[in-house]
């Protein structure tokens, strides 16, 4: 699944991050890269851009980033 499928308050981990370029640099320079603990704790009322957990610090991308990153659910390991 893609990290803008994962419901609100449920943990994954990430398994790989797309995009081409800046884009996929970005993302990474952000702190979401493989293997990372990751939560979605808001959406906001339009439904984007989406607030996430991770590494101890609070971090909001788009849905249309958050669609480049795949993830797998904790308890679905």
């Amino acid at each position: 699944m893609t990290l803008d499928e994962l419901p609100i308050g449920k943990e994954a981990v990430i398994l790989r991050v797309g995009g081409e370029g800046v884009l996929r640099y970005r993302l990474l320079d952000m702190g979401l890269i493989p293997k990372t603990k990751i939560m979605i704790t808001k959406v906001a009322p339009m439904g984007d851009p989406i607030e996430l957990r991770l590494r101890g610090y609070t971090l909001t991308i788009r849905l249309e980033d958050a669609r480049n990153i795949q993830v797998i659910e904790e308890a679905a390991k």
